[in-house]
């Protein structure tokens, strides 16, 4: 067992440092996550030393269970290219034009219009991919408006990290938890609804208060203000109808999942396919060729591979050591186990491990012995994500944009917006779900 957690921790520990000085190295045009490599070597450590033997290893990644990391990675990663097809289609940044136009007769009404769109997005998009396409063109709109970005950039990271939890297939760690407890889309729909909108409620509420003095603080408009576009954008409408409609289907076909009998990432990547067919026959003949459906491809995140297999491999050294099953007897007592322990939990290792790598541990320590605390650990993984930078992978790729476009955020400022959030968030969302469960 020594063995097994030190390489764990020592795993975490290197990841953790990675993610606050080092997250990317660049090898000439390429970049590579230093937290995937060395998760990568801390999984090869794990077989080699960590008493996990290699056979052990692939009959945990290809056995034919709800956990299997591969069926879980097609699910994500598929629903991912669908939100990439949408974005590269000038979708959002069409959204973004409208919510802007709305928004210029104040600040404070901005920044509501911008929070409930970029929440409703991401219910049923994929919160890092609203991210992504929003943070910039909010830090150009700022500056040509005179606004100080910053309440806004965090009522965007904010809404995404916590409406992401409405549906199944919001966040990796949804589709992790959800999927080892065998909840199906609409039974995870049922219970999740309400903690979802009490969650981004009260969050919304505190940014509010939070923000206050800077949002009813008239600005002076910047000599650019009037400028009709933020970013300019090619709109093409057959890749959005299409994407729009695959899209559609998916959610649709999720929700009768158990009566059409077929796993949930088999939906998803017959979607996520025939929109990659759609843009590659739609490009062949409009002349553009593979282009369209090959950035797709491109911009999907595959560095969550790497990630979460070896994460998983990570996870199954502990188990075959004792150590998650020592952690489980402590805290896992059947189906009446404490939601509220494995939220705070789970919303406090996201910090220290980031929040996919705690859903697998979670997963792990639950074992399929209560849905009120695999509820719990849902909710938890979530809002962790926008505690600090450490949170999400998200939270990585969102700084970076910041720093791009001039903008400073200390982790000591990150870290005060997001305690001050998750504490209301956190404790009432839970609250709910121990009310509706």
């Amino acid at each position: 067992m020594i063995a097994s957690v030190s390489i764990a921790a020592l795993s975490a520990l290197l990841m953790i440092i990675s993610v606050l000085f080092k997250p990317y190295l660049s090898f000439g045009k390429i970049k590579v996550g230093l937290y995937v490599i060395i998760c990568c070597v801390g999984a090869a450590a794990e077989i080699l030393f960590g008493g996990l033997p290699l056979f052990d290893a692939v009959d945990g990644l290809t056995a034919d269970t709800q956990v299997n990391p591969l069926k879980i990675l097609a699910l994500f990663l598929s629903m991912t290219m669908i939100s990439v097809s949408l974005g590269d289609s000038g979708f959002f940044h069409l959204v973004a034009e409208k919510t802007f136009a709305f928004g210029k007769k104040g600040k404070l009404r901005l920044f509501i219009i911008l929070y409930a769109v970029v929440s409703v997005l991401t219910v049923f998009t994929s919160n890092d991919i609203v991210i992504l396409t929003f943070t910039p063109i909010i830090c150009i709109f700022c500056k040509k408006a005179g606004f100080a970005p910053l309440p806004f950039l965090v009522g965007e990271f904010v809404a995404a990290n916590t409406w992401s939890m409405a549906l199944i297939v919001g966040n990796p760690t949804n589709v992790y938890l959800a999927q080892s407890a065998g909840i199906s889309f609409i039974a995870y729909f049922k219970v999740m609804a309400l903690p979802a909108f009490v969650a981004g409620v009260s969050a919304l509420i505190v940014l509010l208060i939070i923000f206050k003095k800077s949002l009813l603080t008239p600005s002076a408009p910047a000599p650019e203000a009037q400028a009709e576009k933020i970013i300019p954008v090619r709109i093409n409408l057959p890749s959005m109808i299409a994407a729009l409609t695959a899209l559609t289907g998916c959610i649709i076909s999720l929700a009768f999942q158990e009566q059409l009998g077929v796993e949930i990432w088999v939906l998803t990547v017959i979607f996520a396919a025939g929109t990659l067919l759609f843009n590659s026959v739609y490009g062949l003949i409009c002349g553009e060729g593979l282009t369209r459906a090959w950035g797709t491809v491109k911009k999907t995140p595959w560095e969550l591979v790497p990630f979460i297999i070896s994460m998983f491999i990570i996870v199954l050294a502990l188990q075959k050591s004792g150590a998650t099953d020592a952690i489980s007897s402590a805290l896992v007592k059947g189906e009446n186990t404490d939601g509220f322990t494995f939220g705070f939990l789970s919303a406090g290792l996201s910090n220290l491990l980031n929040n996919i790598p705690t859903s697998v541990i979670t997963e792990k320590i639950i074992a399929g012995n209560s849905l009120y605390a695999t509820y719990g650990a849902i909710i938890g993984t979530n809002i962790g994500a926008f505690i600090t930078p450490v949170g999400a992978l998200a939270g990585i790729m969102w700084n970076k944009i910041l720093s791009g476009y001039g903008v400073k955020l200390p982790f000591y400022k990150f870290a005060f917006y997001g305690i001050c959030v998750a504490i209301a968030a956190l404790s009432l969302s839970l609250l709910t779900l121990f009310l509706v469960f």
